[in-house]
């Protein structure tokens, strides 16, 4: 009996599989691997070195009562609303602004992007040297210049986290001001000439036009933004250390505090975890919410 050939779409599917195995080993082994070995860790009271020991929820039981956890959160949310609705309302009015046929509009955009892509670390030495009033202090500086008294900046617990959101806005402008410029540069000209033959013009054309047909855009910058947000670090370890007073100490500096500085990475990874359900939550909320309200064309 001669055997049955198999399908060429099965030949095809087998080779597809076949030459996306080696992208499937490393996914599987330095990103879905870790992340289930990192919920196997937060079951454990493990400081890596010595031998570890099994207390199964304990550690996610121990954050309920942990004063610090809980203003790590409060911390988390301020910088947040800080620094979300600010970088998204400052970069829709600069991409609207590069949107116009304007000179050097090309040297202009490149401009903006450039501190994107300079090394958050690079960013926040120099904001660093910015803010605080004891190591440069430039800011200060400036405001004497113009008759201002000096503040304290990263020394006082009232403006520490505003001069860190002031950093990440910065760095973040450019990025989200290029993707709002992708949204703007597809919405057709057509809707515009009609909106204009029945004569809505300027705040009506953006509010009724622009505004709805750019909800796709807005929707994705919001997401990305918020996941980020809560997940601050290097501006924080950088210039502040989470001080003073713990005043910028946020959730993900909690953290790397508790996996390298006290060693407890089965406590650390039950944070990790929280703040991973957490933003998941999140992200379906929005997608239930806001979601639902998206316009395509």
């Amino acid at each position: 009996m001669a055997r049955r050939r198999p399908s060429p779409r099965l030949r095809a599917t087998v080779a597809a599989f076949f030459f996306l195995l080696p992208a499937l080993l490393l996914l599987g082994l330095f990103e879905i691997g870790p992340v289930f070995y990192s919920f196997y860790v937060s079951l454990l009271r493990w400081n890596i070195i010595g031998t570890p020991e099994w207390v199964g929820f304990a550690n996610y039981l121990a954050l309920r009562g942990d004063p610090d956890f809980w203003q790590a959160w409060l911390n988390t949310a301020y910088y947040v609303l800080l620094s979300v609705p600010t970088t998204m309302a400052l970069a829709l009015l600069l991409a609207s602004a590069l949107h116009r046929p304007l000179v050097g509009l090309g040297a202009l955009r490149t401009a903006y992007f450039l501190p994107y892509v300079t090394a958050a670390n690079a960013a926040a030495i120099v904001w660093f040297y910015v803010f605080h009033p004891e190591a440069g202090g430039l800011l200060n500086e400036a405001l004497r210049l113009v008759g201002l008294p000096r503040q304290r900046w990263l020394l006082d617990p009232r403006l520490a986290m505003p001069a860190v959101a002031i950093t990440q806005v910065w760095h973040l402008l450019g990025y989200q001001a290029v993707l709002f410029l992708a949204g703007l540069q597809n919405i057709s000209r057509e809707y515009y000439e009609q909106a204009a033959i029945d004569g809505a013009s300027g705040w009506r054309l953006f509010r009724y036009v622009t505004w709805p047909l750019l909800s796709p855009t807005t929707y994705f910058v919001l997401i990305i933004s918020l996941i980020g947000a809560f997940q601050v670090f290097s501006p924080v370890y950088i210039m502040t250390r989470g001080g003073p007073l713990d005043s910028t100490m946020v959730l993900v500096y909690y953290l790397y505090r508790h996996s390298f500085e006290y060693f407890d990475f089965g406590y650390a990874s039950a944070i990790a975890y929280v703040l991973f359900v957490f933003l998941f939550v999140l992200t379906l909320v929005q997608r239930r919410t806001i979601g639902t309200r998206v316009h395509y064309q």
